[in-house]
């Protein structure tokens, strides 16, 4: 059973996951990666949900205020041995709900083109591609969605 708990960036499994998440980064985007990694500080994130499974941590995800309607939904992970379980949906949509109850109708995110099974688990969770937005405007492997996620459009 996949146990979800809300936490924030100072959480000791979110800490590690991140870590692993960086590594896979940095090989998936190779010379790319130190832009992006500009954009995935940790410190001060408020909004964290870490996925159990027998008290062992599997999957994280995280968000922070984009803006006083949005919120952008950062560092998705889930652990490779533990994908293709739904796992990274049910973070996604407690993310969501999260979000809706802190009147965020809103939500959007950035991922990489070289990542389609990411671009896929956000496209069957409701997520429809957007224009690039803040540091990702004109950034030719970044793809950015959005989603409503309690009234107001994206």
């Amino acid at each position: 059973m996949i146990k979800l708990v809300r936490t924030d960036s100072e959480n000791k499994d979110f800490v590690e996951m991140v870590r692993q998440l960086d590594a896979f980064l940095a090989e998936r985007n190779g010379n790319e990666h130190s832009f992006y990694a500009q954009f995935n500080k940790i410190d001060l994130i408020k909004h964290v949900v870490i996925a159990y499974v027998h008290d062992v941590p599997v999957g994280c995800g995280a968000m922070k205020a984009f803006n006083s309607g949005t919120m952008e939904i950062k560092r998705m992970y889930t652990l490779p041995g533990n994908r293709g379980k739904g796992i990274a949906t049910k973070v996604l949509a407690e993310l969501e709900a999260w979000a809706h109850e802190l009147s965020y109708p809103n939500t959007v995110l950035e991922t990489g083109k070289n990542l389609p099974g990411a671009i896929g688990l956000y496209k069957k969770n409701g997520y429809t591609t957007i224009p690039n937005y803040g540091q990702y405007i004109g950034v030719e492997n970044s793809v950015c969605l959005g989603k409503e996620v309690g009234g107001g459009e994206v």
